[in-house]
């Protein structure tokens, strides 16, 4: 019943932001052909906590990509409340060719209570969903948000919460074994409260930018 009633309580007390605003797709000007690259997932994908995407998760990787002089071009495909089973059925057919594409997945899931087991079937089925859209694109699991580090839910909620997401996390985790497919936990330490927007639920554009740096610092890492 506690649980219950904080989950009541959070639902009706965060403030709800809207996703970004403008394009949901844009290049960042470089040498040579532009990388492609598609992020795919829930209300960090679609901005929330940003005004735009050129502040939010996508554009901010965009950037980060860039920084050795090539021409990146993004497209965002988030939306807010969407688990990963939504993505596959409603969002893989959106995505464009690319070249990488990002799965930014997990929140709702774990707020679902989705198992462990499941959800690696779920992003499995996800990873082949979009081969079969786009052929044999690398993709990168961003890592489940390790919910203990959110302001706004509250003991012991929060604590539950943390449970299923470091669980959902490492089921993640497993799928690095497929080719091409790699996974990067998110570091707790990104989490702290001046990441948060508003509604200390989703990262504001400095929570953004921090969590696209160390995305991209992966990224070289494995190229």
């Amino acid at each position: 019943m506690v649980l219950l009633a904080q989950a009541v309580y959070v639902k009706r007390t965060t403030p709800r932001l809207p996703g970004a605003a403008g394009p949901t797709e844009g290049l960042v000007p470089g040498e040579g052909e532009p990388f492609r690259l598609a992020v795919l997932g829930e209300s960090t994908v679609d901005g929330v906590g940003a005004a735009t995407h050129e502040e939010a998760l996508t554009g901010c990787l965009a950037r980060e990509l860039a920084r050795d002089g090539r021409a990146v071009r993004w497209q965002a495909v988030g939306r807010t409340g969407a688990n990963a089973r939504v993505v596959r059925a409603e969002l893989v057919p959106l995505v464009s060719p690319a070249d990488l594409v990002v799965i930014a997945l997990g929140v709702n899931d774990t707020i679902e209570l989705r198992s462990a087991p499941a959800y690696r079937r779920d992003l499995l089925a996800l990873v082949i969903a979009l081969r079969r859209r786009l052929g044999p694109v690398d993709v990168l699991l961003a890592g489940v948000p390790p919910m203990a580090r959110f302001p706004a839910l509250p003991r012991p909620l929060r604590d539950v919460l943390s449970a299923r997401s470091r669980a959902l996390d490492r089921a993640a985790a497993a799928l690095a074994e497929v080719p091409g497919v790699a996974h990067l936990p998110m570091d707790p330490g990104l989490l702290d409260p001046a990441a948060f927007a508003s509604d200390r639920f989703h990262p504001g554009p400095a929570g953004y930018a921090r969590w696209a740096q160390t995305l991209a610092d992966a990224l070289f890492v494995i190229s």
